[in-house]
């Protein structure tokens, strides 16, 4: 049999479609362009989607792995090219999102003479991915595509860098598959000690007030089950971290709500009343605990988690349990004892009640006045049996739909969460659309963040996706107007909008629209979203200086959160 030699080039789509990519976001250029040629000929097998800015590629790619499960990719070329995936980068990193950024790159005898759309992918990029790595050899193509797709998305999930040099794209070799299920010196899953579940066992089991902070690590854990089953045996009320709002069911009975500064009180609160706090896949990021010098230091605290450095990286612990939350929660729950806390789950009972009549009712019910945030968000979730997935831009409108959707199926909240990424909402969302293809998909954007990425109706034109795009218009940067307003003085340095006319935008581009002024008009306008075929926008006129409550003032304590301000 003749040996078959391929180029780099080609040696990448086959890899790609070895480790079972379907879907690519990307952008041509000068130094990708042998990529882009040979991906002509796999279009049948590897669906690539042109998008109109390389930071909505990496964006996409997130939104893509986020609600799959699987790890996106995105294909760009160098210099402003690859720099412009930065952005989606640091945001996969530090959200955990596995997705493999494919750059080209110059020419290997070009490296370092500040040639054309040259930059140090590798050097720039190391902070912020799992990993980053040169092609400069065409044979070297399977076994560094192999170990991108192990690392991305093993352990704790993240974004891998592959930065492929010209002349490895264009070389020829002997093509051979190649699979990575072990890398000497990176351990993805750390060995659990029995002894620290023993341990966490025995003080759930002492425990009268214990409670639970629920992370994304249930998410990528595919833990969902493992986490009802334990917290379902020991009686144990949860509260969740933004990302983590879809682990567990809206109205399961345990749920008492969101966790962090914007999320509802009777968790926050309770969380320095508990006599037990167990972290399951959460990182005790600082919007969730405030001033971390008064945080649950009445409690005794269980961390479960993949990822050693979080452990005493924020808030110190008295047993942590390593690895994936999937196993260690199956492990826990074989060893805690069946309980019934009825009395402390109750007891939120009385937050429950305060904030409803302090706070949600008054956004989701208003009566008369303007439209607002949370009620739109509440009425888009209800019409869809609150099975959607919801994606967020970043500000007010990320944080009352996050707030005010409802949740019955995993994996169905994508927003950028550490990094607060402002035009991260509608690529997102359109990556979403190709990762979970029968699920409606909503995305919530205000008029900032939308003019961050609205280059994007271009490739939502062009590919028909389907995403639901509901922009709340306020014509603020929302959330740095409420700032301002309760801690600068109603100084409102830039944050007043002037904005176009979002009908004829969406006209231009062929997507079917509707603007909202008036709640008699809302509901109808809804379904009529819901019913289109293709891609639709609702913009709906709110509130112009509305709020997010309840609120735990920058450096104050979740006992201490603002209901009225």
């Amino acid at each position: 049999m003749e040996t078959e030699f391929i180029t780099g080039a080609e040696a990448l789509m086959r890899s790609l479609e070895h480790h079972g990519v379907t879907t690519i976001f990307g952008y041509p250029g000068g130094s990708i362009m042998p990529t882009f040629d040979a991906l002509y000929d796999h279009t049948d097998r590897l669906n690539h989607i042109l998008v109109r800015h390389e930071q909505a590629a990496a964006h996409a790619a997130e939104g893509y792995a986020r609600v799959s499960g699987k790890t996106g990719v995105c294909l760009v070329t160098s210099g402003p090219g690859a720099t412009n995936t930065i952005t989606g980068i640091a945001d996969a990193m530090i959200d955990s999102t596995p997705i493999v950024v494919i750059a080209g790159q110059v020419g290997t005898s070009f490296l370092g003479s500040d040639a054309f759309q040259e930059v140090d992918l590798v050097g720039i990029t190391q902070p912020i991915s799992k990993w980053s790595y040169q092609i400069r050899r065409a044979e070297d193509v399977p076994l560094a595509v192999a170990k991108a797709f192990y690392i991305a998305g093993s352990g704790r999930p993240g974004p891998v860098v592959l930065d492929f040099t010209k002349n490895a794209q264009v070389s020829k070799f002997q093509y051979k598959p190649v699979s990575v299920d072990f890398i000497r010196s990176y351990v993805p899953v750390p060995e659990t000690e029995p002894n620290s579940v023993a341990e966490a066992a025995r003080l759930i089991n002492a425990a009268k007030h214990p409670f639970a902070l629920v992370g994304q690590g249930v998410e990528l854990g595919n833990a969902h089950q493992e986490l009802k089953d334990f917290l379902e045996k020991a009686d144990i009320p949860c509260g969740t971290t933004m990302l983590g709002l879809s682990a567990i069911e809206s109205s399961h009975r345990l749920n008492k709500g969101m966790l962090g500064m914007h999320g509802n009180l009777g968790p926050n609160v309770k969380t320095n009343e508990c006599d037990v706090l167990i972290a399951i896949g959460m990182r005790f990021d600082d919007r969730v605990t405030g001033n971390t010098e008064t945080y649950a230091k009445q409690a005794k605290i269980i961390h479960l988690d993949i990822a050693p450095s979080e452990i005493n990286k924020n808030i110190n612990v008295d047993v942590a349990v390593l690895g994936n939350c999937k196993d260690t929660l199956r492990q826990l729950a074989g060893m805690v004892y069946p309980a019934r806390h009825t009395e402390w789950i109750e007891s939120f009972k009385k937050y429950e009640d305060e904030e409803y009549y302090k706070v949600i009712s008054k956004e989701i019910s208003p009566g008369e006045g303007p439209l607002k945030m949370g009620e739109v968000a509440r009425a888009v979730s209800e019409a869809n049996g609150n099975k959607a997935v919801l994606v967020t831009d970043v500000g007010q409108n990320q944080l009352l739909s996050a707030r005010y959707f409802k949740y019955s199926q995993k994996r169905s909240i994508i927003t950028s969460g550490g990094l607060g990424t402002m035009g991260f909402g509608l690529p997102a969302a359109m990556g979403a659309t190709y990762g979970a293809p029968e699920r409606t998909v909503c995305a919530f954007m205000g008029d900032g963040g939308l003019q961050m990425s609205i280059q994007e109706f271009g490739t939502i034109m062009e590919h028909r996706i389907p995403v639901k795009m509901i922009l709340l218009n306020n014509n603020y940067l929302g959330n740095v107007r409420q700032w301002q307003a309760m801690f600068f003085n109603r100084r409102y340095s830039f944050t007043p909008m002037m904005n176009p006319d979002y009908m004829k935008i969406a006209e231009g581009y062929g997507i079917e629209s509707c603007l909202v002024e008036t709640r008699k008009d809302l509901p109808e306008a809804i379904n009529r979203m819901l019913n289109a075929k293709g891609p639709f926008l609702l913009e709906v006129r709110v509130i112009d200086e509305g709020k997010v409550l309840p609120m735990t003032p920058p450096g104050g304590t979740v006992s201490e959160m603002l209901l009225d301000c």
